[in-house]
Formats: C-alpha cells, sequence, structure tokens
C-alpha cells in the first residue's frame, strides 16, 4: 500500500466514523429549552464537535491500523472477493 493509498484509506474511514459519530449524544434546542430565535427547535443547542472530532480521529487510528495490517499482510486479497471469476 502506498502512502497516498494509505491517506485516502484513513480519509475515508474518518468520514464514515465522523458521519457515525455526529447524531451521537446530541440535545437539540428544543430539548433543552432554549430555541434561538431563528434557529429550528430541532437544531443542535451543543454539538461538541471539537470532542467527537477528537474521538472519531482515535477510533479511525485503530480501525485503520487493523484495515491496512489485513491489506499489507495479503490475509485477504481482491483474488479474494472475486466470487465471479472474473479476475482469472
Amino acid at each position: 500500500m502506498s502512502i497516498a493509498s494509505a491517506i485516502v484509506l484513513f480519509a475515508v474511514i474518518w468520514f464514515m466514523v465522523f458521519l457515525m459519530m455526529l447524531p451521537q449524544r446530541l440535545k437539540t434546542q428544543g430539548e433543552a429549552g432554549d430555541v434561538v430565535p431563528g434557529t429550528h427547535a430541532s437544531a443542535p443547542s451543543n454539538p461538541e464537535i471539537k470532542r467527537k472530532v477528537l474521538i472519531t480521529t482515535a477510533i479511525t487510528a485503530v480501525l485503520w491500523a487493523l484495515v491496512a495490517y489485513i491489506i499489507i499482510s495479503g490475509t485477504i486479497t481482491v483474488r479474494d472477493m472475486d466470487w465471479l471469476g472474473l479476475l482469472d
């Protein structure tokens, strides 16, 4: 795996984890009882983006190391996923 593909793999995993982390422990303005005029009641009152970015980065580092090990070691290859026999 080259450096460019390692960075792309990290970025893809990071964004997937981040999009799963965004709705976690989200408290809306309506639930908090403090709706700012001009905003929707379902808008987050405190999204805690910095905390979610740090947690996302930690989770991604572990997942990336696992996936990179599987790719580099050859445990699972493209030929293992060729169920139709197109690569032969």
